[in-house]
């Protein structure tokens, strides 16, 4: 089976144009090696990508014949991604919610004068 549709199948990306362009950049690699989407993918082969900010790793168990529900993934693939690299993603996550909520639009006149009065109590102390 092709990169493409194995990792389509397997559900790590939504459609095969998202995989087939992340193996353009160079983001997709099998045992090491930097996969084209028509690469064929065989039992036991370590696949590396790249996308949200991880680097996962997958080993591939078994060939599917169509894509995949959610439930019935880990028959075809064991996920060797370390558990550290999910912790970092919730501490990036955590870093930005500080940040105003993006589509909640312009600050209202009373957003504003509390943002204010909270600048002016941080530069007294």
């Amino acid at each position: 089976m092709r990169v493409d549709k194995y990792l389509w199948c397997v559900r790590y990306y939504k459609t095969r144009n998202m995989v087939t362009e992340a193996c353009r950049k160079n983001q997709i690699t099998v045992n090491g090696q930097v996969a084209k989407a028509s690469r064929e993918v065989f039992p036991m082969d370590k696949i590396t990508f790249r996308k949200d900010q991880i680097t996962y790793t997958i080993s591939v168990l078994d060939i599917p014949a169509n894509r995949v529900g959610a439930k019935l993934v880990d028959i075809y693939r064991k996920d060797e991604t370390p558990p550290e690299v999910f912790a970092h993603l919730e501490l990036l996550k955590l870093s930005k919610e500080h940040y105003r909520k993006t589509g909640t639009g312009r600050p209202t006149k009373k957003d504003r004068r509390d943002l204010e009065d909270f600048e002016f109590e941080v530069d007294d102390d």
